[in-house]
């Protein structure tokens, strides 16, 4: 597990990149409804024993709810891929000053649909973590062996994001490379949350998770910036953007900054809780209950959440920069609600069909991020002749809707659009031919 691989045999077997990665029920036999027939890599998929299942699971076991997919938690797939097809709509638009607002970052405090996409990522880790950790542990796993095998896959996942970042790897200037970063922060709060979710039951992830929110709400109140004061939330000023300087410097950040990451290491901490509110979803999944029951306490849980973090922002602000305490909550409560969706939709009814392009990109979801990353770059690289000279393939395409007829926005939507069409394609082809990267 050292190493990524690309398996073109066995689709549901272990792991694919990070939160993404898929593992299989050991001895189970998965046949697809005709729902579900068409693109699926193979009419029939037989799965034997797995020895090392993936810690981060989209396809689990679910007792007691009715699914002509065989029992599969395949809303977990949908609603991975709903989030991956997200990631790559906002993250390319044709022109990053024509944005609808929905589709950009808040500016500071506040929150958009768009900030909502990297928490749902970390809760959807920690539901499939506590499928895959019980079921490795019900086989008789040790807790330091899969922890060991969690750090490796971290690593992994930590490197990747240093490559992506590194891109193109020629002449790169080590001196000034990016260290924080999204596959970095999945990687260390994946790593973070096993030894959590390894050595405590649901009371003690409850616990943690709690301990953390509230932990850092002291912290970032509390605890002065030399020169600034405590409890100033405001770019740059803040305990974490201190710490992040200290230990990076200014030169290893953000480069829009330079002063603050988005992805710095304090608030890397309560992106751990936002797994562990996943890891709690999970436990709740995987009990005995009624699917009814289940689909109830999952929309409950997350009512109560939202209308917990909206009145927690009210003192300290829903922040996806600072990654507040009161965002972890608010966008778990919105994790919860949309994971009540897709369950009551898919797994309980059995309504499937409209789900089949997510459940490709959720297949294969961290190849689709990081390929599409790297797609991204190259189209801004590429230099091609245009009535004004010469201009990246990016910005010709883009002038090429723009000669549509279509307003400046929309051209921009459109061409985010397309670029998800596009990877939804190259997905397809992977999905069809039965390949899955993993690591």
């Amino acid at each position: 597990m050292g190493s990524v691989q690309i398996d073109s045999a066995a689709p549901f077997e272990d792991g694919c990149f990070a939160t993404i990665f898929q593992s299989g029920a050991a001895d189970a036999s998965f046949r697809p409804s005709r729902r579900y027939q068409g693109l699926n890599p193979s009419p029939t998929v037989s799965i034997t024993s797995t020895p090392e299942p993936s810690p981060i699971a989209p396809a689990v076991e679910v007792p007691r709810v009715p699914s002509t997919a065989g029992a599969r938690l395949v809303s977990l797939d949908v609603f991975r891929g709903i989030t991956i097809a997200g990631m790559l709509l906002v993250n390319n638009p044709g022109s990053w000053a024509r944005i609808y607002s929905t589709l950009r970052h808040a500016e500071w405090n506040g929150w958009t649909p768009t900030d909502l996409i990297f928490p749902f990522f970390l809760f959807i880790v920690g539901v499939a973590m506590t499928f895959s950790f019980g079921k490795m542990r019900e086989r008789g796993a040790a807790r330091g062996e899969l922890l060991a095998k969690s750090a490796k896959r971290a690593l992994i996942l930590f490197v990747l994001g240093l490559i992506l970042h590194s891109f193109p790897w020629w002449g790169v200037d080590l001196g000034t490379l990016r260290i924080p970063g999204v596959l970095q922060r999945i990687a260390l709060a994946y790593l973070l949350a096993s030894v959590i979710i390894l050595w405590t039951d649901a009371r003690g992830q409850a616990t943690a998770a709690a301990a953390i929110v509230l932990g850092y709400w002291a912290v970032m109140a509390w605890v002065p910036v030399p020169g600034i004061g405590a409890g100033v939330w405001e770019p740059g000023q803040d305990i974490g953007a201190y710490i992040d300087r200290l230990v990076f410097g200014t030169e290893h950040l953000w480069s829009q900054s330079r002063t603050w990451d988005p992805e710095g290491l304090l608030s890397t901490i309560p992106a751990v809780a936002s797994v562990l509110l996943g890891a709690l979803t999970g436990h709740w999944l995987r009990s005995d209950r009624t699917a009814t029951l289940k689909t109830a306490g999952l929309l409950a849980a997350g009512v109560a959440a939202l209308i917990l973090g909206l009145a927690w922002g009210a003192v300290f602000p829903i922040n996806k920069s600072l990654w507040t305490s009161s965002y972890v909550v608010f966008t778990g409560g919105m994790a919860l609600l949309f994971l009540a969706g897709c369950y009551w939709l898919v797994d309980v009814k059995g309504y499937r069909r409209w789900s089949q392009p997510f459940v490709i990109f959720g297949m294969n979801a961290i190849a689709a991020f990081f390929l599409s990353g790297i797609f991204a770059r190259v189209l801004g690289m590429i230099q091609v002749p245009a009535p004004e000279g010469t201009v990246s393939l990016k910005a010709r395409i883009y002038a090429g809707l723009l000669g549509t007829g279509l307003p400046p926005i929309d051209a921009s939507l459109a061409f985010a659009v397309l670029f998800v069409l596009f990877w939804l394609a190259v997905m397809a082809i992977f999905y069809r031919k039965g390949i899955f990267i993993k690591v």
